[in-house]
């Protein structure tokens, strides 16, 4: 597996689109999400010049992982759409926190598809050695952009996983249904931060 990181203009040719085929297929046709999507592609209005991408590739350069950040300085999706998940705490908005969203490390080659198990989506992709080594990845390139914390948008369960891989990870709000799904804002502490 290799890691690609970096702005959209920045990456190599095809892994951006690569990642928005790779994102409609788990977050739509796998998890259902209802997004606003043309072409089999999901990107939406937080895919901006500035957002950064880690980008998870197998031995073919086919995607098998995906994350994107963004500076809590700009819009972002908690900030946006969900600021519920904080229970009435001011939305982040400072150059040391990053948001971490549309993060998903399911592998859809055809080995790992007849062995997986679509029902246990939506917390599995935060517990195979794909997704801990994209998170690391993650919270590296975050660092190297000045974040302290990232905060995301999370199935209920997956501050337990996280913490489970050795993530420092907590919630930052009571869990809140949304479209029949209890979901969290959690904080992630990003290890190895220093101040410049």
């Amino acid at each position: 597996m290799q890691i690609v990181t970096g702005r959209s203009d920045h990456l190599p040719s095809g892994v951006f689109m690569g990642l928005a085929r790779y994102r409609h297929r788990v977050f739509v046709e796998k998890l259902g999400w209802q997004l606003k999507c043309q072409d089999g592609l999901e990107f939406d209005q937080f895919d901006r010049p500035d957002t950064l991408y880690v980008v998870a590739q197998d031995q073919d350069d086919q995607v098998v992982g995906g994350a994107r950040l963004l500076p809590t300085t700009r819009p972002y999706l908690l900030g946006e759409i969900f600021p519920q998940l904080l229970n009435g705490q001011p939305v982040p908005n400072s150059p040391d926190i990053w948001e971490l969203s549309r993060f998903a490390a399911v592998d859809f080659s055809e080995a790992a598809s007849s062995a997986a198990n679509p029902a246990k989506l939506p917390l599995g992709q935060f517990s195979s050695p794909v997704a801990v080594e994209l998170l690391q990845a993650t919270l590296e390139r975050a660092a190297e952009s000045g974040a302290r914390r990232v905060i995301t948008v999370s199935p209920l369960g997956v501050e337990r996983l996280l913490r489970k891989a050795g993530f420092s990870a907590d919630r930052a709000g009571s869990p809140v249904l949304v479209d029949g799904n209890p979901i969290i804002a959690c904080w992630i502490d990003v290890p190895g931060y220093s101040p410049s």
